[in-house]
C-alpha cells in the first residue's frame, strides 16, 4: 500500500512539474545540481544556480529557460558512454564468468592430464629402457610441449609433434638398445639415423596409430580451446564497442534532457527506451544468428570430448604406444641394422652389451585415482557450463530489452518521458531489433554495421561453418579408417603418415629420402659382426616390473595382462563418471 502511495505521489509531482513547465514557470536547478553531483557526471561548477536562457544547446534545446549548458551536454555524453559500457558489462558478467571459468577449468584439467602422461612416459624409460632414459628426457619433454601448444592453438599438427619425437627417439633406440656397443654417435651419424627413420619406419604402424588416436582426441580439445577464446573475444568487444554520435545524442536526450527542466525523477517510456537501445545496439544484435550457432558448436565440441575419444585416455595411452613402438624396433633389429649400415655407414663400437639395471615399478594405482578425480571435476563443470550457455542463446537478440528492464524505465506508472515531454504513454512506433528494422526507428538514424562487430560476425561464421563441418568430415574419415584398418607384418616397414593435406599433415611425397641426401656416402659395409640386441618389455604391476631379454631377438612372457587390467579399472571408473552425451 505504501509503495502504491509513493508511486501515486510521484505521478502527481511529475504531472505538477510538467504543468508548471507548460505554464512557462522556470524549473528549479537544485535537484539537477544534486543529481549531477551524485552521479559524478562532472564538476559541480558546470551547473548553474538558476535557470538560464541557454541558446547554444545541441541536444536538449526544446525549452527555455533551462538548467543545462553546452558544457553540461558534453559531460552528459561522456556519462552515457561510460554508463552504457557499465550496463553491458553488468549484463555480460555472468556469461563472461562462465566462459572464463570454464576456460580456466579446462586448462587446469588439461595440464593435470599432461603432467600425469609425461610422468608416466618418463617412468617408462627409467624403468624399462634405463640405458637411454637420460637422453630420452628431452625428446619426451618436447613431445608434450608440442601437444600442449597444439591444444592451445599453435600453428602445428599432431603428426608433426609425434613424428618429430620418433625422429629424435630412433637414434637412441638404435645406439642404446638395438646396437648397444656403438660408441661414436656424432651429429652427422645421428642426423643420418633421424632421416633414415623417415624412410624405413622402424617403429612400424605404432607411430602412425599414435598420430591417429591423438588426432581424434586432441582435435576436439584444440577446437574447444579456440571456441572459448573466441567467446571471450566476443564479450570483450561488445562491452567496449564505440557509440556513434547519433547514439550518444539519443541516450542523452533519453536520460538527461529531462534534468534540464528539473525533472530528475522522470524515467523513459518503455517503448521509447526500446527504440533508442535497439538503434544503439543494432550492430550488436546482428551477432544473434552466429551466436546461436556458436552455442551449438560449443555443445558439439564438448560432447565430442566426452565421447569415445577422451583427451585424458589418449594422453595416458602415449606411454604404451611408445613402448610398443620400441619393442617393434628391437624385434626388427637385424633388418634395421642392415639398412642403416648401407645408408649411414658403420659406426665405431665396443665389445659387449649394456646391462639394463634394476627396474622400478610404476605407480599406476595412484595415477588412476588422480585421473578419475580430475575427470570427475571437469565433467561436472562441463555439464554446468553447457547448460548455462544453452540458456544464453538469445543473449544478443534480447540485449536491448535487458538494458531497458529494471530501474531505467517507468513501469506501473501512467507518466513517462518520451524524449520531449512527460506523457501518459509513448505513441511512436516501436521497431524490432536488428539492423534492417532501424530504417523505421523514429528516435535515431543507424548508418551501418560497426566494423568491429562485422569482424566478429565473420570470425564466428568461419568458426561455426568451416571448423564444425570439417570436424564431421574428420570423424567420418576416422571411422572408416578404424573400420578398415588391420595389423600384420606387411605394415611394419611401411612409411608413416595417416593424414591428408586438409589436416595440415605432411604427405609422403614431401618426405626427404635419406638415400637421396646421403647417396654420396662411400662407406657401405656389407657385413658386420652384429651385437645381440636386448629386447625389453615392461610389465606394469603394483609391486614389480620385469624385463625379459633374449639373445635371439625374441620376447618371452606376456607383460600386457597387468597393464590391461589396470587400464580396464580406469576405463570402468570413467564410464561411470562420464555420462553419454544426449
Amino acid at each position: 500500500m505504501a509503495a502504491g502511495g509513493s508511486r501515486g505521489l510521484l505521478r502527481l509531482w511529475l504531472l505538477a512539474a510538467a504543468a508548471g513547465l507548460a505554464a512557462g514557470r522556470a524549473p528549479s536547478c537544485h535537484e539537477v545540481r544534486t543529481a549531477f553531483q551524485l552521479r559524478q557526471i562532472g564538476p559541480l561548477k558546470l551547473v548553474p544556480d538558476v535557470p538560464t536562457a541557454e541558446a547554444d544547446l545541441q541536444i536538449c534545446q526544446d525549452r527555455a529557460p533551462t538548467c543545462c549548458t553546452k558544457k553540461m551536454e558534453e559531460s552528459y555524453q561522456a556519462a552515457v558512454r561510460r554508463e552504457r559500457t557499465q550496463s553491458i558489462q553488468a549484463l555480460n558478467f555472468e556469461l563472461k564468468y562462465m566462459i572464463v571459468g570454464h576456460t580456466t577449468a579446462f586448462q587446469e584439467a588439461f595440464e593435470s592430464f599432461l603432467r600425469l602422461a609425461e610422468n608416466r612416459t618418463r617412468s617408462l624409460f627409467e624403468t624399462a629402457y634405463r640405458p637411454m632414459a637420460k637422453e630420452a628426457a628431452e625428446p619426451v619433454k618436447e613431445l608434450f610441449t608440442d601437444i600442449s601448444l597444439y591444444i592451445l592453438g599453435a600453428d602445428t599438427t599432431v603428426e608433426n609433434a609425434v613424428l618429430r619425437f620418433f625422429d629424435s627417439l630412433f637414434p637412441l633406440v638404435y645406439s642404446r638398445l638395438i646396437n648397444p656397443g656403438i660408441t661414436d654417435l656424432s651429429e652427422d651419424y645421428t642426423e643420418c639415423l633421424r632421416l633414415t627413420r623417415q624412410d624405413i619406419n622402424p617403429f612400424g604402424h605404432y607411430s602412425k596409430n599414435m598420430v591417429t588416436e591423438l588426432s581424434k582426441s586432441l582435435w576436439a580439445s584444440r577446437m574447444l580451446s579456440q571456441a572459448l577464446s573466441l567467446g571471450t573475444e566476443v564479450i570483450n568487444t561488445t562491452e567496449h564497442a564505440a557509440l556513434t554520435k547519433e547514439c550518444s545524442r539519443a541516450l542523452v536526450r533519453m536520460q538527461y534532457c529531462p534534468h534540464c527542466q528539473g525533472l530528475t525523477l522522470i524515467r523513459p517510456c518503455v517503448g521509447y527506451c526500446l527504440n533508442v537501445m535497439r538503434g544503439c545496439l543494432a550492430s550488436v544484435s546482428e551477432l544473434d544468428m552466429q551466436w546461436r550457432e556458436y552455442i551449438s558448436t560449443l555443445e558439439y565440441l564438448t560432447n565430442e570430448m566426452a565421447a569415445s575419444h577422451d583427451l585424458e585416455m589418449a594422453l595416458m595411452g602415449i606411454w604404451n604406444s611408445i613402448n610398443e613402438a620400441i619393442l617393434h624396433a628391437q624385434l626388427n633389429g637385424p633388418q634395421l641394422s642392415a639398412t642403416v649400415d648401407k645408408v649411414c655407414g658403420q659406426p665405431k663400437q665396443q665389445e659387449g652389451n649394456l646391462s639394463s639395471g634394476h627396474i622400478v615399478p610404476l605407480k599406476e594405482a595412484t595415477e588412476a585415482q588422480t585421473l578419475v578425480l580430475a575427470h570427475a571435476s571437469l565433467n561436472n563443470k562441463r555439464r554446468e557450463f553447457i547448460n548455462y550457455m544453452k540458456r544464453s542463446r538469445t543473449f544478443y537478440a534480447s540485449i536491448a530489452e535487458r538494458l531497458c528492464d529494471g530501474d531505467l524505465v517507468m513501469r506501473d506508472s501512467s507518466t513517462c518521458w518520451n524524449g520531449e515531454d512527460v506523457v501518459e504513454s509513448y505513441t511512436s512506433r516501436v521497431v524490432s531489433s536488428g539492423l534492417k528494422a532501424q530504417i523505421n526507428n523514429p528516435e535515431l538514424k543507424v548508418r551501418g554495421l560497426d566494423p568491429l562487430i562485422s569482424t566478429l560476425i565473420d570470425k564466428l561464421q568461419n568458426f561455426n561453418q568451416l571448423d564444425a563441418e570439417k570436424a564431421k568430415l574428420k570423424l567420418e574419415r576416422w571411422a572408416s579408417r578404424d573400420a578398415g584398418s588391420g595389423g600384420g607384418r606387411s605394415e611394419e616397414l611401411e612409411t608413416s603418415g595417416d593424414c591428408d593435406d586438409e589436416d595440415g599433415c605432411q604427405g609422403s611425397g614431401d618426405r626427404i629420402h635419406t638415400a637421396d641426401i646421403l647417396k654420396d656416402k662411400k662407406t657401405h659395409p656389407e657385413n658386420r659382426n652384429e651385437p645381440k640386441p636386448t629386447v625389453r618389455k615392461i610389465v606394469t604391476t603394483t609391486t614389480a616390473s620385469t624385463v625379459k631379454s633374449s639373445s635371439k631377438h625374441s620376447v618371452t612372457g606376456n607383460g600386457s595382462s597387468a597393464a590391461l587390467s589396470s587400464s580396464l579399472v580406469i576405463l570402468t571408473a570413467l564410464a561411470v563418471l562420464w555420462p553419454c552425451p544426449p
